[in-house]
């Protein structure tokens, strides 16, 4: 089992390292005029929007593991708020794919639409971790 929430953990790291970084690209590629350093941008978010999927889908598989192994957890309010949570950072990251289509095809939003689109994973993190931790009951 301590293997099993090892590499979750590694996993997690490596998901939310994509989560954190592929929306900051998103800002610069919005600040981006020339031709050149927009294919460059496409080229980067679609290099790390790899990656950052095969880490969240070994995040995910190996967090099932977790609780296959602990079906006794579903019932701690805890672990289904962080799921909630985790669903949530499943769509931001889905969404992510729409944005980079956007774009790739020249349709950026405001820079400041994406600055404050860059903040909502770390807020997911600071949730998660809080209710990994303490284990609140409520």
């Amino acid at each position: 089992m301590l293997w099993l929430k090892a590499f979750h953990i590694i996993f997690v790291v490596t998901w939310f390292a994509g989560l954190f970084y592929l929306p900051r690209l998103f800002v610069y590629h919005a600040q981006t005029t020339d031709t050149g350093g927009r294919e460059r941008f496409v080229t980067m978010e679609r290099k790390l929007y790899v990656i950052m999927t095969i880490g969240g889908v070994m995040a995910l598989l190996f967090g099932a593991a977790l609780v296959a192994l602990n079906p006794d957890w579903l019932g701690y309010n805890w672990l289904r708020a962080k799921l909630l949570l985790v669903a949530g950072l499943v769509g931001f990251h889905i969404y992510c794919r729409r944005l980079m289509s956007e774009l790739a095809r020249g349709e950026a939003r405001s820079q400041t639409w994406y600055r404050w689109f860059n903040e909502l994973p770390a807020l997911a993190l600071l949730g998660i971790v809080i209710l990994v931790v303490v284990k609140p009951s409520f």
